[in-house]
């Protein structure tokens, strides 16, 4: 299948394709605002029939009955069939990747926190392809801390208005493709999404934060693959990486350069995604076991939502919306998705035994919670046969009442958003499959 032409047709009308293609903030802020897509089912009535894979047998029927059948068998041939048909192969690390300290201070925010930003070279040199880490770290902790890595969709310099955060070099969200980053208008944005991001929160228990700006890996345009880390590699083939893939590539990425920093105990970070980047959190865990706890805040379709039940945005809709996502193969499921070899639940199940998290919204049925809680529920026979616990919840939960286990889920009151709510409930679960490691 030929990769999709710049021009890829969309639902909705003209200007809302321009929208989707070219400033998919301006769609977030209408979804946030309590909006959804007409045209789409929102009616458990009308999901229609469906069998969902069983992750716990393999493709030529034979039943898995042991954790270590699971880890060489059927867990490769669960993830080998998510990269053919769902999000593409990506490469492993570059040779060149390095990582240059671009600032630190200590002993900042009266004491609270200490301060590095780095940038990781993709391919080692400084003008080439690179993101920015930016990390805080509780100054009052002693030896290597526990972290929570996230990708954010605006900036470094928007989770928080710390003057000394850098302005991101790269394509900027809400900007046409190729327009040049404009540093008087950037940093007007300076800490507009720090109600996101429970920084001060996250520190006083004693964790790691670090975040990074998901332009600077991959921009979020189909730009035929010629920006950000791609212009490195070759134009993807149709199983090759689209850009939830390239995003889940590059905190991989980051994992390696935690792994020598001194403030972080690598063998505990916590990756956390929104959204897209819910998505994107997702697929990093069931590729790199290296992350210890993996979480998706309101990650519906192609990420925790069954696609299966076609609740809310749907495949289609996702592909021909979206045409750099995923990749090419993931087509073949538009308003077919029973044909594919599999489902979201088997996406949460290759993180076992890692703990995992997933959290809905009451207002968000365009990401369909219903379906979020069915994967990890549907998830759980795996996370059982390894010993990890499961999902302890027979039906989906009232909101605001959480449930964790091996499998954490909790449905809270409100919109398609991240909230001091949610990160306490990810520090909760955080210290309960952390701390003690």
């Amino acid at each position: 299948m030929p990769r999709r032409a710049r021009g890829a047709a969309v639902d909705f009308s003209l200007m809302n394709s321009m929208i989707l293609r070219w400033s998919g903030c301006v769609l977030l802020v209408a979804f946030t605002a309590g909006a959804q897509p007409r045209g789409f089912n929102y009616d458990e009535a009308k999901v229609p029939k469906f069998q969902l894979p069983d992750p716990l047998v393999m493709e030529d029927g034979t039943r898995v009955v042991s954790a270590e059948q699971w880890r060489k068998e059927r867990r490769p041939e669960i993830l080998e069939l998510f990269r053919k048909h769902v999000y593409g192969r990506s490469p492993g690390r570059p040779a060149k990747l390095s990582f240059f300290n671009l600032e630190e201070r200590q002993g900042i925010w009266g004491g609270l926190a200490n301060r590095r930003q780095v940038e990781v070279r993709f391919d080692g040199r400084r003008d080439g392809p690179r993101m920015t880490i930016l990390i805080y770290a509780p100054s009052k902790t002693k030896g290597p801390a526990p972290a929570f890595l996230t990708l954010n969709f605006r900036g470094n310099h928007t989770v928080h208005e710390d003057p000394a955060i850098r302005l991101p070099h790269s394509w900027v969200r809400g900007r046409s493709p190729g327009e040049a980053v404009n540093n008087r208008a950037t940093e007007k944005g300076r800490g507009v999404s720090k109600s996101r991001w429970a920084i001060e929160a996250i520190l006083k228990r004693g964790y790691v934060f670090a975040t990074i700006y998901y332009g600077d890996i991959d921009p979020d345009f189909h730009d035929d693959f010629k920006n950000g880390v791609h212009a490195l590699y070759p134009k993807p083939k149709p199983d090759e990486w689209g850009s939830i893939a390239t995003w889940a590539w590059g905190l991989s990425r980051a994992l390696d350069y935690m792994e020598t920093d001194k403030w972080i105990d690598a063998q505990r970070v916590a990756v956390m995604g929104h959204s897209r980047l819910g998505k994107t959190s997702l697929w990093a865990g069931a590729n790199d076991d290296r992350f210890a706890l993996v979480i998706s805040n309101n990650s519906g379709c192609g990420g925790a939502a069954l696609s299966r039940r076609a609740f809310g945005e749907t495949v289609k809709r996702i592909n021909t919306s979206f045409p750099h996502w995923f990749c090419d193969n993931y087509n073949k499921y538009n308003d077919n998705e029973n044909a594919c070899p599999v489902d979201q639940h088997q996406l949460v199940a290759l993180i076992a035994p890692r703990p995992a998290y997933i959290a809905s919204a009451t207002e968000d049925r365009w990401a369909d919670p219903r379906g979020e809680f069915l994967s990890g529920k549907h998830a759980e026979p795996v996370y059982k046969l390894l010993g990890a616990g499961g999902l302890p919840s027979a039906r989906q939960p009232k909101p605001d009442q959480p449930v964790a286990g091996g499998i954490g889920y909790h449905l809270r009151t409100g919109r398609h958003d991240v909230t001091d709510y949610d990160w306490a409930r990810y520090l909760d679960f955080a210290d309960k499959h952390l701390r003690g490691r």
